[in-house]
């Protein structure tokens, strides 16, 4: 037996024949609108990578909307990832890329169960985060291996990055609209493919959740409140995503802003004469356009953004997508009304205004010692610790609050959450639990993250965190309410109790937010 085994295993990794190869070697083939797709088994499981869902935005579809696929005749291999959109990696990922870079970027991803008790599926999309100027769909930790193992469709997406993504300029301001922030319509261009095709893979395209984490997670407020995106989805999750204009406020694509900030098409036009191209018409444009790849990036990164914001505007105003800014869609209910799951980390990423500790502590007013209080700033904090304590709150904790209550407010439901557990091989180097590092914990993929280099070294405390984080997620998408069997009860938000489901080293807890203080004092500076 162990010898025919052997041959059986070696026969498969070389000629992949139907008859003797196990049924997790076989590629079953699904047809969407281009044409045929041969996938990758995996066990229980269909996977499909590398799928175009616009044409290659290259050439004269540089900084164009996303333009529609050309059909192909043979049925295309999709057992790879497609190319990471263009970008400066930064110095350090926790999620580094596993492809290749280029301009010819926009590839989605499928796992969808083989075998199927229902008729369709719920699908899940997922938007990763990078400052809207790096990351991609390859990472290890976003396999969607385990929510597929729990008849979950699940689809991850590429979108333009940096100037790829968000750029005005004069000669683009002609013909059909949206312009300048071709990284949400390549977003959107994706939700159709997917309301279009997923139910090739056993997925409900009545039944789409969208989900990101940072600039994923400020992509989903972004498609909350966009005209362009409605009936696309019915729920939507936001991992430290913000929601206050504090975090890449929407820029004018004309106008100078209210804070005398120049608008995207003079950003656009500052680029070009960066690049040694002057004039604002067509031969301008085309001059752009005839940039290499790499001088569009010219070293943009999460690292590098606060030096290039003369020639990066990041997200627009552009009147046709991003009709108002998140914070303003929020507050006069001018967004979807799905149902959402928002928060935050409880060690997230920000950094408050202020040259020293008391200056920063002086943005309070009179309310300066409360905050002192609030915030547990000792004497002997150094002023980067007093930053980013109260910057993580004043950037991602609080405004995850702000979404919480204006969703509430508006009658739709929403849980809130704040992810406080530090990995347990980790404990020593971070104090809270640090931007993007929940992430693992809703994939249950902390086993296979780069994120702490865990290995076998997972504790009891980290396995159980992972598995209900995993679950609430997946009862969300399937039914619009995170609760189910054997999971503390989280209950819906409502300013009036202020109750959230923390996610410590204990377990997941239900209860009312102890940093109601400190996100009260930071919402009176907004």
């Amino acid at each position: 037996m162990k010898t025919t085994t052997i041959v059986l295993v070696a026969l498969c990794g070389i000629i992949l024949t139907s008859v003797l190869c196990p049924a997790e070697e076989q590629a079953p083939v699904v047809s969407v609108g281009a044409g045929e797709l041969r996938g990758q088994g995996a066990g229980s499981l269909m996977i499909y990578k590398g799928i175009p869902f616009a044409a290659p935005p290259v050439g004269d579809l540089r900084w164009r909307k996303p333009q529609p696929v050309q059909s192909w005749k043979v049925t295309r291999s999709a057992t790879e990832f497609g190319q990471e959109c263009m970008q400066a990696p930064p110095a350090f990922s926790s999620n580094p890329l596993r492809a290749p870079l280029s301009e010819d970027c926009l590839y989605l991803n499928v796992w969808a169960p083989r075998n199927r008790k229902a008729a369709r599926l719920p699908v899940m999309v997922w938007i990763h985060g990078g400052g809207f100027v790096n990351g991609g769909s390859s990472p290890a930790a976003f396999d969607g291996s385990h929510f597929a193992e729990q008849g979950i469709v699940f689809v991850s997406i590429n979108y333009r990055l940096g100037r790829f993504g968000f750029f005005a300029f004069p000669a683009l301001l002609h013909g059909d609209g949206p312009f300048g922030n071709y990284a949400l319509m390549d977003q959107i261009a994706a939700l159709i493919w997917v309301k279009q095709n997923i139910a090739a893979f056993g997925g409900d395209p009545a039944q789409v959740t969208i989900f990101g984490e940072s600039a994923g997670g400020e992509s989903v407020n972004l498609l909350l409140a966009s005209p362009q995106a409605r009936g696309l989805f019915v729920r939507a999750i936001i991992e430290s995503g913000g929601g206050r204009d504090n975090l890449m406020k929407a820029r004018p694509i004309k106008d100078t802003s209210s804070q005398g900030e120049p608008s995207a098409v003079q950003i656009g036009v500052n680029f070009a004469r960066s690049a040694g191209i002057d004039g604002e018409d067509a031969k301008a444009l085309t001059a752009l356009r005839g940039l290499p790849a790499e001088r569009i990036v010219n070293g943009l990164s999460m690292g590098s953004m606060e030096q290039q914001i003369a020639v990066y505007s990041g997200p627009i105003l552009d009147g046709m997508l991003v009709t108002r800014t998140t914070e303003s869609a929020y507050r006069d209910c001018r967004h979807e009304k799905a149902a959402v799951i928002v928060g935050a980390n409880d060690a997230d990423l920000g950094a408050a205004k202020g040259n020293s500790a008391e200056d920063i502590l002086a943005r309070f007013g009179g309310d300066a010692d409360a905050a002192r209080r609030a915030f547990d700033i000792k004497p002997d904090d150094t002023e980067a610790a007093v930053r980013n304590r109260i910057g993580g709150a004043e950037m991602m904790v609080e405004p995850a609050r702000f979404v919480a209550r204006s969703i509430a407010a508006c009658g739709a439901s929403v849980y809130e959450f704040r992810f406080s557990h530090v990995a347990e091989p980790l404990r020593a180097k971070f104090s809270g639990a640090p931007h993007s590092s929940e992430i693992p914990y809703v994939f249950g993929t902390l086993s296979e993250s780069t994120w702490g280099n865990f290995g076998k070294s997972l504790a009891h405390p980290d396995l159980d965190v992972e598995r209900q984080m995993h679950q609430y997620w997946v009862n969300f998408v399937k039914t619009g309410d995170p609760n189910g069997p054997s999971l503390p009860a989280w209950p819906r938000y409502r300013t009036s109790e202020d109750r959230l489901m923390n996610f410590t080293a204990a377990g997941a807890a239900s209860e009312m937010d102890s940093w109601r203080e400190r996100l009260d004092l930071v919402e009176k500076l907004h």
